[in-house]
């Protein structure tokens, strides 16, 4: 505890029942708002380094990340079901992506998220033990990740956990 909180917390308690009242809240709540800013700020710097590298809109378009046994399905839909043109977009991107994850090449991903992003040196040290398969649905595609390797099945979740993380609205878990 700093010595600011400290010193809020004592004259709280020193003015009665409702300072230390006050001064808890300021002590519990203080690193969760700071948290929450934190995590916001990575949001926004993701979400402008990834108009840098996705075709598509982000505010019209929706990921999805679930995980499974082995590996997992990222879908990448747009919000209106109708948007053909995000749709086109998209399944452009995601074709793009298919081939060169399958060359190992996460570039796209680091650009976005950061070379330090949970699962991604896993990835690329892993990807010839990965299938990556790409597949039109009607509002957008879908890629499936799949491995017989339980440490690149876990590379994927966290990569995926990382993503959901800093893509916040644009992005949400599982079906």
């Amino acid at each position: 505890m700093n010595n600011r909180k400290r010193r809020l917390l004592m004259t709280g308690i020193a003015v009665g029942g409702v300072g230390a009242a006050l001064a808890a809240v300021l002590l519990t709540g203080s690193p969760q708002q700071d948290g929450d800013d934190r995590q916001s700020n990575r949001q926004e710097a993701v979400a402008e380094r990834g108009q840098t590298v996705m075709p598509f809109d982000l505010e019209q378009t929706t990921h999805q990340f679930t995980p499974t046994k082995t590996g997992g399905v990222q879908d990448v839909v747009a919000d209106q079901p109708d948007d053909t043109k995000q749709i086109g977009l998209i399944r452009t991107h995601l074709q793009q992506e298919a081939k060169a994850f399958s060359q190992g090449d996460f570039g796209d991903p680091a650009r976005i998220h950061g070379d330090s992003m949970p699962g991604l040196k896993g990835l690329q040290e892993g990807y010839e033990r990965i299938e990556v398969r790409y597949r039109e649905r009607s509002d957008g595609a879908t890629l499936t990740y799949a491995t017989d390797e339980p440490a690149l099945v876990d590379a994927l979740h966290d990569w995926f956990e990382a993503q959901v993380s800093d893509h916040g609205d644009h992005a949400e878990s599982g079906h």
